[in-house]
């Protein structure tokens, strides 16, 4: 098994990927976060150079995000914790036995 992170802003860079795999062994997982949110955890003040124009194309600021329009999963990261959206993924893949849990 393999694991990507493929972060992508764009639905049509998604959907490319999941044809190169296969629908059946690919499975989108939407992190869904504010941007203010996104924002106010930016530890590295990537945001704020982004919006002083500083960085160019960043995603949520000059740059658009597409989000899914059917994602497999969706988190969510204002409402749970790190610990509890590990334990959502790792249900959703022992459903199709991808891993197999105790």
């Amino acid at each position: 098994m393999a694991l990507a992170a493929a972060v992508s802003p764009y639905r049509s860079t998604r959907n490319e990927v999941r044809n190169l795999v296969g629908n059946d062994r690919f499975i989108e997982v939407f992190v869904d976060t504010p941007l203010e949110v996104c924002e106010e955890r930016d530890l590295k003040g990537m945001y704020a150079k982004a919006r002083r124009g500083e960085i160019k194309g960043f995603t949520g600021i000059d740059d658009p995000y597409e989000p899914p329009t059917n994602p497999e999963l969706i988190l969510t990261t204002t409402d749970c914790t790190a610990e509890d959206n590990a334990r959502k993924i790792f249900a959703h893949l022992a459903k199709p036995q991808f891993v197999l849990v105790d």
